[in-house]
């Protein structure tokens, strides 16, 4: 079990997607809502987009942690280009954005 655990956690596998040993990771993850890392990094964002409207993280390297994809709808972005707005949200995350092997960031202002 540990040696599975340290190929999830990316010790030995960069763990993607669509990979044997993330799927194997994926079972492990069960019906959780959410993954620690999806809860770490959903309250950061809350803190640093207090007015975002939608919020959804999801941990898509099955599980492991390697790689999230960030779904979040604020008026803090009005008057930004997207870049601007995929800025911002690389800035609130520059910590946790060290440990990762990539990051899915989709912004949007309300309607």
């Amino acid at each position: 079990m540990l040696a599975w655990k340290r190929l999830c956690s990316g010790t030995i596998f960069s763990g993607f997607r669509s990979s044997p040993v993330a799927a194997v990771c994926q079972l492990q993850r069960g019906f959780s809502s959410q993954t620690d890392g999806e809860e770490r990094i959903a309250g950061i964002l809350k803190q640093k987009f207090p007015l975002a409207s939608k919020l959804k993280v999801v941990d898509i390297s099955g599980g492991c942690g390697a790689m999230y994809e960030i779904h979040i709808e604020s008026n803090e972005f009005k008057g930004k280009r997207t870049v601007q707005q995929h800025q911002l949200v690389n800035q609130a995350l520059k910590e946790e954005i060290q440990g990762m092997h990539g990051l899915r960031i989709f912004t949007n202002i309300p309607k």
